[in-house]
């Protein structure tokens, strides 16, 4: 197995988002590898835990990583996180992302985990995919 692609995945992944018209619209600038300290927007993305396990064959090393991206809103209802996951399921799913170590080979929607959090005014959807990756 290699882990040697996960930091060039997650990379690519935050590239893909950022750069995301639709997705962009809705959360501007803020997605956050690590959250920062003091106030944050009213809707941020944050990118999140990670799997990955070994996928090598006799052809070459490989894993696969599953890996969340949450979407956190203090907007009341569930509307304004759902129509931001839709955005960020349909930036990522199948998306050719350029990493500058392996390629992905293929990336897809594994589930979705909506809730209120806090005191219940604000909501999550924490959104897991899956990114089959091989090393060249």
């Amino acid at each position: 197995m290699s882990y040697a692609s996960a930091a060039a995945l997650q990379a690519a992944v935050y590239q893909r988002l950022v750069g995301d018209a639709a997705v962009a619209g809705l959360v501007g600038a803020a997605i956050y590898d690590a959250v920062p300290p003091g106030p944050l927007p009213p809707t941020y993305l944050s990118l999140g835990p990670e799997d990955a396990r070994d996928r090598s064959d006799k052809t070459g090393a490989g894993a696969e990583h599953d890996f969340t991206v949450s979407v956190v809103t203090d907007a009341a209802g569930f509307q304004t996180a759902k129509a931001l996951a839709g955005a960020v399921s349909d930036a990522l799913v199948g998306a050719d992302l350029a990493l500058t170590r392996g390629r992905v080979v293929d990336l897809w929607f594994l589930r979705a985990r909506a809730r209120r959090v806090g005191a219940a005014d604000q909501r999550r959807i924490d959104l897991w995919f899956r990114a089959r990756v091989d090393l060249d």
